[in-house]
C-alpha cells in the first residue's frame, strides 16, 4: 500500500513545481493556462496536443519545458514525406569482419527519448501518424517481431495547425484518444504581445535552467494518485462522460450535434487531470472547479461532431459547456 500524501510532501513538491513554472517563464510570456495544462499532462504522465495557428510559440513552449526538465529531449518535424522508420527506427545490416557473419541490428529512432516533441503532427499522412500509436499507449515499439521498451518517463507533446489550413491531415480518432489533453493556444493579450516583442528583439537571449530530473517527475506522478477525489465527483464525471454519447442521455445538444461521444478513457483522464490540477493549486483533494476547468481540454478531441454541428457552427466546446450546465452534480 502506498504512503498517504502528507503536508510536508505537498509543500516540497509544490516548491519544485513553482521552480519549474519560473524556469518556463524565462522563455514564455503569459500563456498561464496553457502552461498549467502542460504541467498537468506532466504530472499525470499523459500526452498533450497543442493546437494553434503558426507563430504563437507552441514549439518554443514545449522546447522550454524540455530544457527545464533534466530529461532526454528529441524533436521531430513532421512533413508529408516523413516515414514511420524516421520516427521508430530501422534495422541495419552489419558484418563481422572477423567471421564474415552478417546480422541485423536495430537502430532506435527519435521516439526513444523521455520527451518527444512531435512538431506539426498533422502535416504528415495518417500512415506515419499511426506509427506513434503503440508508443503512446504501451510505451513500447515493436519492430521485426521484437518489442523494445521506451524509457520512463515518456511523453509525447505534439503540436498541430488548425485543420482549415492547407496541407494538413486529420488525426485518426484512435490517436486523438491517446492524448490526455487537447490544449488550445490563442493569441496573446496586448500587454503580453508587447512583452514578447521586448523580450525577443533585444541583445540578451532567454536561457531556461534545468530544475527537475526524471526521478522527481516519477515521484510527482505517484503523488497525484494520492490526491483525494470524492465519490460524488467520481459519479458526476461518470455521468458527464456517458451523457456525451447520443445513445446514452437525453440532452438535445448531444443528440443533434454529436455522432459519437467520449469513451471510458475520457473519464480516466478527467479524474487524473483534476487530481493533478488540485496538486498544482496546493490542495489534497480535487473539487468541482478542477473538473469544470479541465472538461473541455479532456473531452473536446474525443467528441465526433455531426454535419448539423458544422452547419450551425457548433463546436465540441459548445457541447461540453451544455453538458456541464445540464448534468446535475450527484449527491454522495
Amino acid at each position: 500500500m502506498s504512503n498517504p500524501l502528507t503536508e510536508s510532501d505537498l509543500q516540497s513538491q509544490l516548491a519544485r513545481l513553482g521552480q519549474l513554472r519560473q524556469a518556463i517563464a524565462q522563455a514564455i510570456v503569459g500563456q498561464e493556462e496553457v502552461v498549467e495544462q502542460l504541467l498537468i499532462g506532466l504530472l499525470v504522465g499523459g500526452h498533450c496536443l497543442l493546437e494553434g495557428v503558426p507563430g504563437l510559440g507552441k514549439t518554443l513552449l514545449v522546447r522550454s519545458l524540455g530544457q527545464a526538465l533534466e530529461l532526454q529531449f528529441r524533436r521531430v518535424q513532421f512533413t508529408p514525406d516523413l516515414m514511420p522508420s524516421d520516427i521508430l527506427g530501422t534495422e541495419l545490416l552489419e558484418e563481422d569482419h572477423g567471421t564474415g557473419h552478417r546480422h541485423f541490428r536495430f537502430q532506435p529512432g527519435p521516439v526513444f527519448t523521455n520527451l518527444l516533441l512531435a512538431d506539426e503532427l498533422n502535416r504528415t499522412p495518417p500512415k506515419t501518424q499511426a506509427a506513434l500509436l503503440e508508443a503512446m499507449q504501451e510505451r513500447t515499439v515493436s519492430y521485426a517481431g521484437v518489442t523494445h521498451a521506451l524509457p520512463a518517463p515518456f511523453f509525447v507533446l505534439a503540436t498541430q495547425n488548425p485543420l482549415e489550413q492547407a496541407g494538413t491531415y486529420p488525426l485518426p480518432e484512435a490517436q486523438l484518444d491517446r492524448f490526455l489533453l487537447h490544449i488550445r493556444v490563442d493569441y496573446p493579450s496586448e500587454r503580453e504581445e508587447h512583452d514578447i516583442l521586448a523580450q525577443t528583439t533585444g541583445s540578451r537571449g532567454s536561457e531556461v535552467p534545468q530544475v527537475m530530473h526524471g526521478e522527481e517527475v516519477l515521484k510527482l506522478q505517484s503523488l497525484v494518485r494520492e490526491v483525494h477525489l470524492g465519490e460524488d465527483l467520481l459519479a458526476w464525471i461518470t455521468k458527464l462522460v456517458r451523457a456525451s454519447r447520443p445513445g446514452e442521455g437525453g440532452l438535445e445538444d448531444v443528440r443533434k450535434y454529436v455522432r459519437w461521444g467520449a469513451g471510458p478513457r475520457a473519464g480516466q483522464s478527467l479524474v487524473l487531470a483534476a487530481k493533478a490540477r488540485a496538486l498544482l493549486h496546493g490542495r489534497l483533494a480535487a473539487t468541482r472547479e478542477d473538473i469544470v476547468a479541465l472538461a473541455a481540454p479532456v473531452m473536446r478531441h474525443r467528441l465526433l461532431l455531426s454535419f448539423a454541428a458544422e452547419a450551425e457552427q457548433k463546436s465540441a466546446d459548445d457541447v461540453i459547456a451544455a453538458l456541464l450546465r445540464s448534468v446535475p452534480l450527484p449527491t454522495a
